[in-house]
């Protein structure tokens, strides 16, 4: 009766109103902010391609043409309409002397096994869609790119609360156009769009995650939360977004997901107050003096090159898999599963283990992992061959991108000014070069030497990569820095950085550790 009791007497809106400064809700923000983010992000991956080239074939008066009356001897499913649902369509089916006519030949194409002069691999405009495809799906993160400088210094101006707001309400608009957009031009528009809120929304949201866990193992772990939510929506959106467009239809996915966003939106109001304007109390460093420093951008090189691989394979893999497999449209998605469930336990897993184990080995280890798993990518025959090398990708991917985060927030606490907006916009900035070159380049490259070779070329970079993070072991610091932090009583625990895990804080800093000439 008691907890029954209690539970009637609860309010929602008290209980928000007194937890409105906790930690915990703050990163439940920033987590539901990011879950929403990149289910945009990979829920058009199993989408667009079909899309796109259902679209061409029929604003394409050839195509249609073709797909007429016309008895070809060659090839067993001369009669199919789209490449991309593997189903027999009979043409004339309505007069009887043409179904006559076909009606053998259909039959014996519908019961013929699948093989190779069955997929689509001499199919010129198939083989186009990857540059299409690649190019739309870079937009995104090109224009994130290009905003990311812009919105590091305003979060040091401005405070984290109204960017991240601002980041909502571009993406719930750019979700709004994916489900209305009926031409390319209009998703190009609303994938660009969507880079601007993403910058705004990753960029306020790491920097305000640092800023409230001042403790470099707490802010391993809370980073590592805030990463299970990009992880949950890598992992929910190419499944959610196959199976949803194969039974239900195009706008369906993005609709859910404009809801999901009013709900962060609602709770962003209510909770962060984005009206207010709190600036810094300090000016952190600046942005060209950030990217000056050679520990922060091997950091950000790591998860470049590292999620590059992934963002190559998105526009890639699912052509290639219906030029090999003759997959079905919700297999297109769902072939990336694995490697969304292992990022998920990759970014829990080593959100602490590598803060114990050394974060630049925890990196060194899963760049090396990302090359040898996107290498055996192409070997694989059918769509369970790409269980395990998707899994490793995504693990590696995990381990990368959970070492890296928290040891940006710390090289700034070490060698620079605590403030966090400016180096997260750079790691943002990493993030989305990979996700930029890696879908633009890769289409071109699939087109032209094929997508074995594409897997090999950025695999072999990763591993040539990875002796760089080395260099991470035990970044040298500002001594002033680390004097004044040792004999204050300021709120940032510092703590030191050493290869077996060992952490000293504030005025029982051991003195083997400040050495940091």
């Amino acid at each position: 009766m008691g907890g029954w009791e209690a539970l009637r007497q609860f309010n929602l809106l008290t209980w928000l109103r007194e937890e409105r400064q906790s930690r915990k809700l703050i990163l439940f923000i920033v987590f539901v902010a990011l879950l929403l983010d990149n289910m945009l992000l990979t829920v058009v991956v199993p989408i667009i391609p079909s899309y796109l080239y259902n679209l061409d074939e029929m604003t394409d008066p050839v195509s249609q043409n073709n797909t007429t009356l016309q008895q070809d001897p060659q090839g067993a499913f001369h009669s199919i309409v789209s490449l991309y649902d593997n189903t027999v369509r009979l043409p004339g089916s309505n007069t009887t002397t043409r179904s006559a006519g076909l009606m053998p030949t259909t039959t014996a194409a519908a019961e013929l096994p699948r093989n190779s002069s069955d997929c689509p691999k001499a199919n010129s405009r198939l083989l186009n869609e990857n540059v299409k495809v690649g190019m739309l799906f870079a937009s995104k993160a090109t224009v994130q790119l290009i905003t990311n400088p812009f919105i590091g210094p305003l979060t040091n101006r401005i405070g984290y609360q109204l960017p991240i707001f601002i980041g909502f309400c571009i993406m719930f608009l750019s979700t709004i156009m994916f489900a209305f957009s009926s031409s390319y031009a209009l998703l190009f528009l609303a994938r660009s769009l969507q880079g601007v809120g993403s910058s705004c929304s990753s960029v306020a949201g790491m920097g305000m995650l640092a800023s409230v866990y001042t403790n470099d193992e707490e802010r391993g772990h809370a980073i590592g939360v805030a990463l299970g939510g990009l992880a949950l929506g890598v992992l929910v959106g190419p499944p959610f977004g196959s199976v949803m467009y194969e039974f239900v239809g195009k706008t369906a996915p993005f609709l859910i997901l404009a809801f999901l966003a009013l709900f962060d939106g609602a709770l962003q109001l209510f909770v962060l107050q984005p009206t207010k304007v709190e600036p810094e109390s300090q000016k952190g460093t600046s942005l060209l003096t950030l990217m000056k420093d050679p520990y922060i951008v091997i950091a950000a090189g790591a998860i470049c090159f590292g999620n590059m691989a992934i963002a190559m394979m998105e526009p890639t893999l699912p052509i290639w898999m219906m030029e090999t497999m003759c997959s079905k449209k919700w297999q297109l998605g769902v072939a990336f599963l694995p490697a969304s469930i292992s990022y998920l336990i990759g970014t829990n897993i080593f959100s602490k283990l590598a803060h114990k184990m050394g974060r630049w080995l925890c990196a060194l280890i899963g760049m090396v992992l990302v090359g040898i798993s996107v290498i055996c990518v192409p070997f694989a025959t059918n769509i369970y061959g790409l269980i395990l090398p998707n899994f490793g990708v995504g693990f590696a991917i995990g381990m990368v991108d959970s070492s890296m985060m928290p040891i940006m927030g710390y090289l700034v606490d070490l060698r620079h000014v605590s403030v966090y907006g400016s180096v997260y916009a750079i790691a943002d900035v990493a993030f989305c070069m990979g996700f930029a070159l890696g879908p633009s380049i890769g289409g071109s490259i699939a087109e032209s030497i094929g997508f074995p070779w594409l897997m090999t070329i950025i695999g072999v970079v990763d591993i040539l990569f990875a002796p760089l993070c080395i260099f991470l072991r035990n970044p040298p610091g500002q001594e002033e820095k680390i004097a004044i932090l040792s004999d204050t009583n300021c709120s940032m625990k510092t703590m030191s950085y050493s290869t077996q895990g060992t952490h000293v804080q504030g005025e029982n800093m051991d003195p083997e550790y400040d050495d940091y000439d």
